[in-house]
This record gives C-alpha cells, structure tokens and sequence, in this order.
C-alpha cells in the first residue's frame, strides 16, 4: 500500500505510538493474534507521525523480530520516524548497531534507565551520576545517525547536564502529571513540568514527553507545557484502540493535540 501522508497539524507536537501492548496480547497465545505489524500500519494510516517500541531483554512484549520488521515497514513512510526505547547498557545499543548494519531506518532512539525485571519505566536518568557511562553511547549512536533522547523527570536544573553529555532531546517522564490530573495539584505539577520544558529550551535541547497520558489529560499538557515536539503514547491509546479501533483512535488523539493550541482552549 502506499503511504498516506499526515494532514498537516496545527502546531509542530507529533504522536507516536507504541505498539508494545499490541505484542504483549499477542504473547499470551502462539498465534500472530494480534499482529503487530498491523497495528503499526493502521496507525500510520490513521495519520500517527510515528511508531515506538521498548523491547526489554526478556521479550515479555516486543521481541527482537518485531523491531527489525517494522523499521522495514518504516522504509514504506519515509515523512514517519521509528523510535526505539530501552536502557543502553542492556540490549537497546545491539539494536541500534544492527539496525544501523542493515541499512534500516532508525531515527530515534530513547535512553531509559529501567533495570530488567522493572514492570514499566518510571523514573529518569541521574546527573551527574549517570554522566560519565551515557556520553560514549550517546557519541555512539551520533555517529550511525540516530537522534538520542533522555528519559528525563521535569528536574529543570538536570536539562544543562543532559545536554553537555550530548543529548539532542529529552523525553519528560509524565506520570506524576497524570497521577495528579483531576486534583488540585494539577495546576502545581504542570507547572514543574513548564518550568522544566523552559530549561531544557534554554539548554537546546528538543523536547519529548509520554508516559500514561491519554485523551483526558494530553491536550491541557501540550497547552500548558512549551515547546514540545512528540508524544509517545502506548498504554492509554492501545486500550482505546480496543474500543474504538485504531484509526478513530489515532485520530482522536491527534483532535487532542490540535484542541491544545486551539485559540478557544479551556482547562478542564
């Protein structure tokens, strides 16, 4: 089939969506059911920027396969990107050299501090403690080509640090936003959030976000937090998908990030 170029959106945030919870459904039984690669490519129809995949050591959901067939699906939308997550000094590095060797589209890859048996990632990296081992991987992937992000909590005073070891980006780690969406310390933490988004603008670093936002809480998000160019969206999205299908989802998804800067924007 061939690829369906994006609308173009009303701001410069764009969604990928990670396929992970499509693949750990699928390894609960021995047949492709549900198959990811499919659900990659109903997303990229439905208008997704991108696809992402966090394949941890012990393939509980995204198995090495899957990562090397869809970045040859990736070769099909060269307007999309293909980002990879993991920690470096587990088996994120192998895919990169490997994607690298094979001549696949990469252009993403997301520096994540999860040790390997963590059931989903849920804090950034340490500076200047984790400095000194990030910068030659960093270096590394620089030199195949691919853009690096950390996986980063909304600490202003760390985006210097992560940038000096080389980063290009960083992605704010949102679930202390999601926890507190719907109370009265919403306005407080989105907030924090801002404050780090400015930091990390100042140093020249792009900026990223994700984890458990969803159609409720995405738009006030990008509203309220400057300067953000993607959001990588798994969990929350692939329910909807359950209910909705891929493409409404998708689609909804990307409504909300158009409403966000919308000049009749309300909070909720």
């Amino acid at each position: 089939m061939s690829p369906v170029h994006a609308p173009a959106p009303l701001h410069p945030a764009v969604l990928s969506v990670n396929v992970n919870k499509v693949a750990l459904l699928r390894n609960t039984r021995h047949l492709d059911i549900p198959n990811v690669l499919r659900a990659a490519q109903l997303c990229l129809e439905a208008g997704a920027q991108g696809i992402t995949v966090h394949p941890r050591p012990d393939g509980r959901h995204i198995r090495s396969d899957d990562v090397y067939e869809l970045s040859a699906l990736m070769k099909d939308w060269p307007d999309r990107e293909f980002n990879i997550e993991g920690n470096p000094f587990q088996n994120l590095m192998e895919f990169v050299r490997n994607l690298s060797a094979r001549g696949l589209p990469l252009h993403q890859c997301t520096f994540v501090p999860d040790s390997e048996d963590q059931l989903t990632s849920d804090h950034g990296w340490s500076f200047p403690a984790d400095a000194a081992r990030l910068k030659p991987l960093i270096e590394e992937a620089h030199n195949r080509g691919v853009r690096v992000s950390l996986f980063m909590d909304p600490v202003p005073e760390a985006m210097a640090a992560a940038k000096a070891v080389g980063a290009d980006r960083v992605e704010l780690y949102t679930e202390t936003y999601a926890r507190a969406w719907g109370t009265p310390r919403k306005g407080k933490v989105l907030e924090q959030f801002a404050v780090a988004a400015r930091a990390a603008t100042a140093a020249h670093l792009g900026i990223n976000a994700g984890h458990d936002l969803n159609r409720d809480n995405l738009a006030e998000f990008l509203h309220q937090v400057p300067g953000v160019l993607e959001v990588s969206i798994g969990h929350a999205l692939i329910a909807d998908a359950l209910e909705l299908g891929y493409d409404a989802t998708v689609r909804d998804y990307l409504r909300c990030m158009d409403q966000a800067f919308a000049p009749d924007f309300k909070p909720a």
